[in-house]
Order: C-alpha cells, then structure tokens, then sequence
C-alpha cells in the first residue's frame, strides 16, 4: 500500500530553505519516492490556510517512506528547513 508524506509549511526565511532544496534532490534520489506535487498557492476548499507551500511525495510503503525521512542524510538537512520553515508533516495511508 502506498504511504503519501504530506508537508503543509510555512516557510518565513526563504534563503535558507533554498538550500534545503539545494540538497534535497541528492538525498531523495537514493530512495524509492515520487514528488506527486508541490504547490505554493494550494486551491483552498474550505477553513484557512495559514501555510505558503504544500508537498506531497508518494513511497511503496511505510517503510521506504521510514528509511527516507529517518536516514542521517536527510535528517541532517532536514535541520535547515525546520530552521527555515515551519508547519507540520504527516504519513498518510492511500492506493
């Protein structure tokens, strides 16, 4: 079953989360994810939205989507955007 990490961010120093996109590509192509979309203007259907960028990226299962976002590698650059952005990520469950 496929595993969706959902990324809902505010990034406030976009300098700095430049770099983090600067590294992501590296990182990312080692593992088996897709980016199924990033958008900085999400259609908003209902309620607020107090975030300036969304990202969804789909892995096989859990487990990869595990072995992606728990590697030193990405965990040491995902310090740059939490330093750079703010929000909340989740492992969503889907087809």
């Amino acid at each position: 079953m496929s595993v969706y990490f959902v990324a809902n961010l505010r990034v406030h120093d976009p300098a700095l989360y430049e770099q983090y996109l600067e590294g992501f590509d590296e990182i990312f192509s080692r593992h088996e994810g897709e980016v199924v979309a990033v958008d900085e203007a999400p259609a908003v259907l209902e309620g607020e939205w107090p975030y300036t960028r969304a990202v969804i990226i789909r892995f096989p299962d859990e487990s990869a989507l595990r072995r992606w976002y728990e590697s030193d590698a990405y965990q040491a650059l995902a310090q740059t955007r939490r330093l750079a952005a703010g929000g909340f990520i989740v492992a969503v469950h889907g087809e």
